[in-house]
């Protein structure tokens, strides 16, 4: 068993079935010299404990924000949360899903590029009130392999075939789909390659129409079913 900072990373890591870790890239002083007035530091904890490591055989990812400013502010572009906050990518999937962190509104915004959608979850209330570890620890410990996953035409997991035929990724590496869904590309197994990440979300933000998702706190607290 991996020592683990905390109950959450221990759930996700142990019970959850997501350890051991693929080991990634080297987290630096200098990495944590950028972030630590800008990301949680439990957050960076993490990182000093497994690096920008992979789980769960590379299903999702710990990333260095730096790698995906690019891809980032590519998708946010144009939409209303282009300036509404200093974003960063702090975790991606094996099929490119990115999970962000805003300084003011916390882990509020996943980015689903393989479908051009974007999922707001302004978390600004929490943040307000010093939670950023918190918020943390319950990002880590709701990851779920399932929704980490891709299914194909017929609604069959994808992740596992995928490993199989191509080989696990590396840490730079995600499954896309060739050519894109949003190109009229079928998704299916044998349309699928090994991808270099970055660049393949960056190249993803320029084929299609990007869809904002309701944000379904905002939507209660706005009609009053939670406060």
């Amino acid at each position: 068993m991996k020592p683990v900072l905390d109950e959450s990373f221990a759930y996700f890591y142990d019970k959850k079935a997501f350890g051991p870790a693929v080991p990634g890239g080297a987290v630096t002083p200098e990495h944590l010299a950028r972030y630590r007035s800008k990301l949680p530091a439990r957050l960076l904890a993490y990182w000093q404990l497994f690096g920008f490591a992979g789980f769960g055989d590379g299903r999702f990812w710990l990333v260095d924000p730096a790698e995906y400013e690019v891809a980032l502010s590519t998708w946010i572009q144009g939409t209303p949360f282009e300036g509404n906050d200093d974003y960063f990518v702090i975790g991606r999937s094996c099929f490119g899903r990115l999970d962000v962190w805003g300084t003011r509104t916390g882990p509020s915004l996943r980015i689903l590029p393989t479908w051009g959608m974007l999922f707001p979850s302004d978390q600004s209330k929490w943040m307000k009130e010093g939670e950023a570890d918190f918020l943390v620890s319950m990002w880590i410990e709701q990851m779920d392999k399932v929704y980490l996953d891709e299914t194909d035409e017929n609604d069959q997991p994808l992740f596992e075939r995928a490993m199989k035929l191509l080989g696990p990724l590396h840490d730079d590496e995600m499954y896309g789909f060739v050519p894109a869904l949003a190109l009229g590309g079928p998704c299916r197994l044998d349309h699928i390659q090994k991808v270099k990440a970055a660049e393949h979300l960056t190249l993803l933000a320029h084929l299609g129409e990007r869809e904002i998702m309701m944000d379904i706190v905002k939507e209660a607290k706005d009609r009053g079913v939670w406060k």
